[in-house]
């Protein structure tokens, strides 16, 4: 992974910051940054959902830099920021479950998180942009496909009225302060670092875990749901790109994606070609806030990021089991 290049500066004369670092997405954005000689990466992580086996190949490593600490407390963010020049800014209680089971600290972590991060941003005197982690749940009850980052719906979960209030607040930052920021709608990320453990754990490191097992899945629904599922490495493309795009990208949210939507069914029998293995899914209740479908318009972000994913779901997922 992260054999092609998709910056053209040099990485050398630039600070970077990181929250969330040691978790799925900010790991492999660490990754990127160091293996291209960052001059530092700073990241910040409490630990609640990041893990110190993310950053263990990078240990020695005197670019890397190590801040454990709360977005929730304002004082740590404007610490986290101080010599840096960009934000990656990827910290955040993820999960439509767990923000339905305790919509409180989602909100805490999410928005009012958010909000610290904006200010600290609004207050530094080095930061030149941040690029936040938005997410494809803003679409809630929209029906349209593919989706398109000008038209969305309702919220269906608290944690997509957490994001969808990131959006609003960037927007207001901007608008109010100057403060320089663009949103990354991930749709289903997946990749090496995600981990298959926790009640809040994706499907596709569940599903390999299960392989890996022996056991059967169980699929929320009938498994026909559809996911505009998109390997890690794409993510991380876009993140790259849209923190040294051109000055009219910026304000902005937009779709990251593949392009391409299959079903879970569909997704589990890929996965067994993968393995080898051949085991049927057991099927239970459907999952609340969840939507049925989902696929992605990835023009925009092709047009003023620059962006185009080079991993399909196929590969990815023998990436992946590689790894597992």
């Amino acid at each position: 992974m992260y054999t092609t290049q998709y910056h053209k500066e040099s990485l050398a004369n630039f600070s970077f910051l990181v929250t969330g670092g040691a978790g799925f997405i900010g790991s492999n954005i660490v990754e990127y940054l160091l293996k291209f000689n960052a001059k530092k990466v700073r990241v910040l992580d409490n630990f609640a959902t990041g893990f110190r086996e993310n950053l263990k190949q990078f240990e020695g490593n005197p670019a890397l830099e190590l801040l454990e600490g709360d977005i929730r407390d304002v004082a740590v963010c404007k610490k986290a920021m101080q010599g840096i020049d960009y934000v990656s800014h990827q910290a955040a209680l993820g999960s439509v479950p767990r923000s339905i089971n305790d919509p409180a600290t989602s909100n805490e972590v999410n928005v009012s998180g958010f909000l610290n991060m904006l200010i600290a941003q609004n207050e530094s005197a080095s930061v030149k942009r941040l690029v936040y982690a938005a997410s494809s749940s803003t679409y809630g009850d929209s029906k349209n496909l593919p989706k398109v980052e000008a038209t969305i719906g309702k919220p269906l979960s608290p944690y997509a009225v957490t994001k969808l209030v990131n959006e609003l607040y960037a927007d207001v930052f901007y608008k109010t302060y100057g403060t320089a920021t663009i949103g990354l709608r991930y749709f289903n990320v997946f990749g090496p670092k995600q981990s298959p453990t926790g009640a809040y754990a994706a499907v596709i490191p569940l599903f390999m875990q299960a392989l890996k097992d022996g056991k059967a899945p169980t699929m929320n629904g009938d498994g026909e749901q559809t996911r505009d599922f998109t390997f890690v490495e794409n993510a991380v493309q876009a993140n790259i790109k849209a923190l040294f795009a051109p000055e009219d990208a910026v304000n902005e949210v937009y779709n990251v994606a593949f392009g391409e939507r299959i079903s879970l069914n569909t997704l589990w029998e890929d996965l067994q070609a993968i393995s080898k293995t051949n085991m049927a899914a057991i099927y239970g209740p459907p999952r609340k806030g969840d939507v049925k479908d989902s696929l992605a318009n990835i023009d925009k972000a092709n047009r003023l990021l620059d962006y185009s994913p080079k991993f399909s779901v196929k590969d990815g997922l023998a990436i992946t089991w590689e790894g597992f």
